[in-house]
Protein backbone atom coordinates (compact mmCIF):
# COMPACT_ATOMS: atom_id res chain seq x y z
CA UNK A 1 0.00 0.00 0.00
CA UNK A 2 1.72 3.33 -0.91
CA UNK A 3 2.24 6.14 1.75
CA UNK A 4 2.77 8.65 -1.11
CA UNK A 5 1.42 9.10 -4.74
CA UNK A 6 3.59 9.85 -7.62
CA UNK A 7 4.33 14.00 -6.64
CA UNK A 8 5.12 13.49 -2.85
CA UNK A 9 2.20 14.28 -1.29
CA UNK A 10 0.03 11.68 0.82
CA UNK A 11 -2.00 9.33 -0.73
CA UNK A 12 -5.05 9.86 1.56
CA UNK A 13 -6.97 6.66 -0.43
CA UNK A 14 -4.77 4.56 1.19
CA UNK A 15 -4.55 5.43 4.64
CA UNK A 16 -8.24 4.67 7.20
CA UNK A 17 -10.26 6.93 8.60
CA UNK A 18 -9.26 5.34 11.75
CA UNK A 19 -6.04 7.90 11.54
CA UNK A 20 -7.93 10.77 12.34
CA UNK A 21 -7.53 11.48 15.90
CA UNK A 22 -10.57 12.80 18.33
CA UNK A 23 -9.66 16.45 18.20
CA UNK A 24 -10.47 16.42 14.26
CA UNK A 25 -13.40 14.32 14.83
CA UNK A 26 -14.69 16.65 17.33
CA UNK A 27 -14.02 19.57 14.80
CA UNK A 28 -15.93 17.44 12.10
CA UNK A 29 -18.99 17.05 14.48
CA UNK A 30 -18.67 21.38 14.89
CA UNK A 31 -19.35 21.75 11.37
CA UNK A 32 -21.79 19.41 10.72
CA UNK A 33 -24.05 17.82 13.89
CA UNK A 34 -26.21 21.62 13.99
CA UNK A 35 -29.00 20.49 11.61
CA UNK A 36 -28.76 23.29 8.74
CA UNK A 37 -30.98 24.50 5.91
CA UNK A 38 -28.40 26.38 3.65
CA UNK A 39 -25.59 23.94 3.85
CA UNK A 40 -24.82 20.13 4.06
CA UNK A 41 -25.02 18.58 7.95
CA UNK A 42 -24.36 15.55 9.09
CA UNK A 43 -26.94 13.73 7.35
CA UNK A 44 -25.46 14.37 4.40
CA UNK A 45 -22.54 12.56 5.70
CA UNK A 46 -24.66 9.70 6.43
CA UNK A 47 -25.75 9.39 3.29
CA UNK A 48 -22.88 9.34 1.30
CA UNK A 49 -21.44 6.66 3.75
CA UNK A 50 -24.32 4.30 2.42
CA UNK A 51 -26.40 4.47 5.56
CA UNK A 52 -30.10 4.22 5.30
CA UNK A 53 -32.89 6.51 6.10
CA UNK A 54 -33.87 4.23 9.40
CA UNK A 55 -30.40 4.02 10.07
CA UNK A 56 -29.57 7.48 9.85
CA UNK A 57 -32.93 7.80 12.21
CA UNK A 58 -31.36 5.88 14.79
CA UNK A 59 -28.18 8.08 14.67
CA UNK A 60 -30.35 11.24 16.07
CA UNK A 61 -29.81 9.86 19.58
CA UNK A 62 -26.32 10.74 19.84
CA UNK A 63 -24.87 14.11 21.00
CA UNK A 64 -22.69 13.83 18.58
CA UNK A 65 -23.55 12.22 15.44
CA UNK A 66 -20.89 13.05 13.47
CA UNK A 67 -18.28 11.25 15.14
CA UNK A 68 -20.30 8.17 15.70
CA UNK A 69 -20.44 7.61 11.97
CA UNK A 70 -17.03 8.38 11.78
CA UNK A 71 -16.22 5.88 14.45
CA UNK A 72 -18.84 2.95 12.83
CA UNK A 73 -17.70 3.67 9.39
CA UNK A 74 -14.51 1.37 9.00
CA UNK A 75 -16.85 -1.72 10.32
CA UNK A 76 -19.51 -1.41 7.87
CA UNK A 77 -16.94 -0.39 4.69
CA UNK A 78 -13.63 -1.35 2.98
CA UNK A 79 -13.62 2.21 1.29
CA UNK A 80 -13.24 4.10 4.64
CA UNK A 81 -10.26 6.53 4.38
CA UNK A 82 -9.35 9.60 4.59
CA UNK A 83 -9.57 10.06 0.56
CA UNK A 84 -12.71 9.07 0.30
CA UNK A 85 -13.85 11.32 3.92
CA UNK A 86 -12.27 14.51 1.95
CA UNK A 87 -14.05 13.42 -1.21
CA UNK A 88 -17.15 13.33 0.04
CA UNK A 89 -17.01 17.05 1.96
CA UNK A 90 -16.07 18.06 -1.25
CA UNK A 91 -19.21 16.30 -3.18
CA UNK A 92 -21.42 17.64 -0.51
CA UNK A 93 -20.08 21.27 -1.04
CA UNK A 94 -18.33 21.30 2.26
CA UNK A 95 -15.15 22.76 1.20
CA UNK A 96 -15.00 25.31 3.79
CA UNK A 97 -14.08 21.90 6.13
CA UNK A 98 -11.82 20.51 4.22
CA UNK A 99 -9.63 23.98 3.89
CA UNK A 100 -9.96 24.53 7.35
CA UNK A 101 -9.12 21.14 8.55
CA UNK A 102 -6.80 20.03 5.64
CA UNK A 103 -3.88 20.73 7.77
CA UNK A 104 -4.78 18.87 11.38
CA UNK A 105 -5.40 15.70 8.77
CA UNK A 106 -2.37 15.82 7.12
CA UNK A 107 -0.54 15.99 10.63
CA UNK A 108 -2.71 13.02 11.88
CA UNK A 109 -1.90 10.89 8.83
CA UNK A 110 1.51 11.69 8.56
CA UNK A 111 1.32 10.35 12.33
CA UNK A 112 -0.06 7.12 11.28
CA UNK A 113 2.66 6.85 8.59
CA UNK A 114 5.07 7.05 10.76
CA UNK A 115 3.66 4.97 13.25
CA UNK A 116 2.69 1.93 10.81
CA UNK A 117 5.69 0.15 9.35
CA UNK A 118 5.43 1.19 4.93
CA UNK A 119 5.51 -2.97 4.39
CA UNK A 120 2.49 -3.73 6.84
CA UNK A 121 -0.02 -5.00 4.98
CA UNK A 122 -3.30 -3.89 7.07
CA UNK A 123 -5.68 -6.89 8.68
CA UNK A 124 -8.73 -7.38 5.90
CA UNK A 125 -11.15 -9.35 6.80
CA UNK A 126 -14.36 -9.60 4.21
CA UNK A 127 -17.02 -9.79 6.99
CA UNK A 128 -15.74 -6.98 8.95
CA UNK A 129 -14.83 -4.65 6.03
CA UNK A 130 -17.79 -5.14 3.60
CA UNK A 131 -20.26 -2.41 3.14
CA UNK A 132 -22.82 -5.59 3.24
CA UNK A 133 -24.83 -6.88 6.22
CA UNK A 134 -22.32 -8.86 8.24
CA UNK A 135 -25.33 -11.36 9.83
CA UNK A 136 -28.70 -11.95 7.89
CA UNK A 137 -30.15 -9.63 11.06
CA UNK A 138 -33.53 -9.57 9.87
CA UNK A 139 -34.06 -13.40 9.62
CA UNK A 140 -34.09 -13.89 13.70
CA UNK A 141 -35.86 -11.23 14.92
CA UNK A 142 -38.94 -12.85 16.49
CA UNK A 143 -39.39 -15.92 18.95
CA UNK A 144 -41.15 -17.71 16.25
CA UNK A 145 -38.72 -17.27 13.50
CA UNK A 146 -36.40 -20.18 11.87
CA UNK A 147 -33.23 -20.24 13.46
CA UNK A 148 -31.93 -20.63 10.56
CA UNK A 149 -33.88 -18.05 8.85
CA UNK A 150 -35.08 -20.24 5.99
CA UNK A 151 -38.48 -19.51 6.98
CA UNK A 152 -39.65 -15.66 8.21
CA UNK A 153 -42.57 -15.62 10.70
CA UNK A 154 -45.41 -13.58 9.57
CA UNK A 155 -48.47 -11.67 10.98
CA UNK A 156 -51.59 -10.68 10.65
CA UNK A 157 -50.89 -7.19 12.51
CA UNK A 158 -48.37 -5.03 13.87
CA UNK A 159 -49.70 -3.46 17.09
CA UNK A 160 -48.23 -0.33 17.66
CA UNK A 161 -48.64 0.63 21.55
CA UNK A 162 -46.43 2.79 24.20
CA UNK A 163 -46.23 0.45 27.96
CA UNK A 164 -48.43 2.51 29.84
CA UNK A 165 -51.40 0.85 27.35
CA UNK A 166 -50.11 -2.59 27.54
CA UNK A 167 -53.15 -3.65 29.56
CA UNK A 168 -55.74 -3.42 26.27
CA UNK A 169 -52.84 -4.76 24.73
CA UNK A 170 -53.27 -7.99 26.87
CA UNK A 171 -57.36 -7.46 25.79
CA UNK A 172 -56.46 -7.68 22.53
CA UNK A 173 -54.65 -10.64 22.71
CA UNK A 174 -57.55 -12.65 24.40
CA UNK A 175 -59.74 -11.28 22.07
CA UNK A 176 -58.01 -11.70 18.49
CA UNK A 177 -55.78 -14.64 19.33
CA UNK A 178 -57.36 -16.69 21.72
CA UNK A 179 -61.08 -17.13 20.32
CA UNK A 180 -62.76 -17.88 17.06
CA UNK A 181 -60.87 -15.32 14.98
CA UNK A 182 -57.28 -17.41 15.54
CA UNK A 183 -55.54 -13.68 14.16
CA UNK A 184 -51.36 -13.71 15.05
CA UNK A 185 -50.47 -10.09 16.16
CA UNK A 186 -46.95 -9.00 16.38
CA UNK A 187 -46.39 -7.43 19.93
CA UNK A 188 -43.32 -6.23 20.17
CA UNK A 189 -42.49 -6.78 23.79
CA UNK A 190 -44.05 -10.48 23.39
CA UNK A 191 -42.32 -11.66 20.10
CA UNK A 192 -39.01 -9.62 19.42
CA UNK A 193 -35.61 -10.95 20.60
CA UNK A 194 -33.83 -8.67 22.71
CA UNK A 195 -30.72 -7.11 21.69
CA UNK A 196 -32.03 -5.66 18.08
CA UNK A 197 -32.69 -2.51 16.65
CA UNK A 198 -35.88 -1.34 17.57
CA UNK A 199 -35.92 1.08 14.45
CA UNK A 200 -34.09 -1.23 11.97
CA UNK A 201 -36.48 -4.19 13.29
CA UNK A 202 -39.89 -2.50 13.56
CA UNK A 203 -39.64 -1.11 10.00
CA UNK A 204 -39.16 -4.70 8.79
CA UNK A 205 -41.62 -6.23 10.68
CA UNK A 206 -44.25 -3.64 9.52
CA UNK A 207 -42.90 -3.47 5.95
CA UNK A 208 -42.51 -7.25 5.20
CA UNK A 209 -44.12 -9.42 7.71
CA UNK A 210 -47.19 -7.70 8.65
CA UNK A 211 -50.37 -7.47 6.89
CA UNK A 212 -52.10 -4.21 8.94
CA UNK A 213 -50.86 -2.22 11.83
CA UNK A 214 -52.99 -1.28 14.37
CA UNK A 215 -52.38 2.14 16.57
CA UNK A 216 -53.72 1.94 19.91
CA UNK A 217 -54.16 5.73 20.28
CA UNK A 218 -53.89 7.49 23.60
CA UNK A 219 -52.55 10.60 25.50
CA UNK A 220 -49.13 8.48 26.04
CA UNK A 221 -49.33 7.21 22.61
CA UNK A 222 -48.35 10.85 21.37
CA UNK A 223 -45.51 11.17 22.98
CA UNK A 224 -43.96 8.25 22.50
CA UNK A 225 -40.98 8.79 19.77
CA UNK A 226 -41.55 4.93 18.83
CA UNK A 227 -44.99 5.14 18.05
CA UNK A 228 -44.54 8.36 16.05
CA UNK A 229 -42.01 6.60 13.83
CA UNK A 230 -44.28 3.30 13.46
CA UNK A 231 -47.08 5.36 12.49
CA UNK A 232 -45.30 7.52 10.26
CA UNK A 233 -43.34 4.75 8.29
CA UNK A 234 -46.29 2.60 7.74
CA UNK A 235 -48.50 5.76 6.48
CA UNK A 236 -45.80 5.80 3.91
CA UNK A 237 -46.37 2.55 2.54
CA UNK A 238 -50.13 3.27 2.25
CA UNK A 239 -50.08 6.58 0.76
CA UNK A 240 -54.01 7.91 0.92
CA UNK A 241 -54.60 4.66 2.82
CA UNK A 242 -55.37 2.47 -0.53
CA UNK A 243 -54.16 -0.59 1.34
CA UNK A 244 -56.32 -0.29 4.67
CA UNK A 245 -52.76 -0.83 6.04
CA UNK A 246 -53.04 1.56 9.48
CA UNK A 247 -56.33 0.85 11.73
CA UNK A 248 -56.02 3.38 14.67
CA UNK A 249 -57.89 2.04 17.78
CA UNK A 250 -59.23 4.59 20.57
CA UNK A 251 -59.78 2.36 23.99
CA UNK A 252 -59.89 5.29 26.21
CA UNK A 253 -60.88 8.67 26.61
CA UNK A 254 -58.14 11.06 25.94
CA UNK A 255 -57.38 14.61 27.12
CA UNK A 256 -55.07 15.84 23.99
CA UNK A 257 -56.14 15.94 20.74
CA UNK A 258 -56.66 13.14 18.27
CA UNK A 259 -53.74 13.04 16.01
CA UNK A 260 -54.11 14.58 12.74
CA UNK A 261 -52.47 12.67 10.94
CA UNK A 262 -54.87 9.63 11.37
CA UNK A 263 -57.96 11.55 11.13
CA UNK A 264 -58.42 10.45 7.67
CA UNK A 265 -58.43 7.11 8.73
CA UNK A 266 -61.72 5.36 9.90
CA UNK A 267 -61.58 5.17 13.53
CA UNK A 268 -61.98 1.56 15.90
CA UNK A 269 -63.52 3.39 19.31
CA UNK A 270 -63.52 1.25 21.97
CA UNK A 271 -65.11 4.29 24.15
CA UNK A 272 -68.25 4.27 22.59
CA UNK A 273 -70.67 2.29 24.53
CA UNK A 274 -73.04 2.00 21.47
CA UNK A 275 -70.74 0.54 19.44
CA UNK A 276 -68.57 -1.78 21.69
CA UNK A 277 -70.64 -4.53 21.19
CA UNK A 278 -69.54 -5.61 18.42
CA UNK A 279 -65.98 -3.34 18.42
CA UNK A 280 -63.81 -6.49 18.03
CA UNK A 281 -65.57 -8.56 15.41
CA UNK A 282 -65.83 -5.15 13.04
CA UNK A 283 -61.61 -4.85 13.93
CA UNK A 284 -61.07 -8.62 13.62
CA UNK A 285 -62.59 -8.80 10.31
CA UNK A 286 -60.61 -5.49 9.23
CA UNK A 287 -57.18 -7.90 10.14
CA UNK A 288 -58.56 -11.03 8.38
CA UNK A 289 -58.73 -9.22 4.63
CA UNK A 290 -56.07 -10.41 2.43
Amino acid sequence: MAAFDGKGAIDFDNIPVAALNVDVRNRLGLYLNPRNVVAADWTALAEETDLSYLEIRNYEKYENPTRKILDDWPSRCSDATVGRLLNILAKIERQDIVEDLRPSIEKDCMKYLTRRPPSEKPVQVYEVDSCFPRTPENNGITILDDPLGNIPETFDAFICYCQNDIEFVHEMIRQLEQTQYKLKLCVFDRDVLPGTCVWTISSELIENRCKRMVVVISDDYLESEECDFQTKFALSLSPGARSKRLIPVKYKTMKKKFPNILRFLTLCDYTNPCTKSWFWSRLAKALSLP
